[in-house]
């Protein structure tokens, strides 16, 4: 099955660029209220992943806690403690389901590293479900 049937494309998915600032990155996934977001370079591609567990140590470690430190602090700096692989575009659903189960959502590039979007757990954990729903039912019947 083709991966691309579950990404929801770059331009419905909240990313930060690399060159952002540490501050600039917390207020974006404190608007969006997100736990993890996409980073990628002003080229496209995809870099890493940055999560609020990242920013915590950044700050306590980079910063001493100053957010004015964290206004000049780039996101290249910032030590990430996890790293998450993206997939690829061309990549087979049981290679998608493999990095779901510890990923709230898998990063997707294309051929040349560019980021074309995600693929969350919720939509793949929703279509197993509605495979399952129908046997359910016709169980149910017999």
């Amino acid at each position: 099955m083709n991966i691309l049937r579950f990404l929801t494309p770059k331009n419905q998915v909240v990313y930060l660029y690399d060159d952002f600032t540490l501050r600039q990155a917390m207020e974006k996934m404190e608007y969006h209220r997100y736990t993890a977001v996409p980073v990628i370079n002003r080229q496209g591609e995809y870099t890493d992943i940055l999560t609020e567990g990242d920013i915590l140590w950044a700050l306590k470690d980079l910063c001493g806690f100053d957010l004015r430190v964290a206004e000049q602090t780039p996101l290249k700096d910032v030590k990430r403690h996890s790293q998450k692989a993206p997939i690829g575009v061309n990549s087979n659903i049981e290679d998608l389901m493999s990095l779901a189960i510890n990923q709230n959502f898998v990063p997707v590039i294309d051929d040349t590293n560019v980021f074309i979007g995600i693929v969350t757990r919720k939509d793949i954990l929703q279509y197993c479900a509605n495979l399952i729903k129908p046997s359910e039912n016709h169980a149910e019947h017999s």
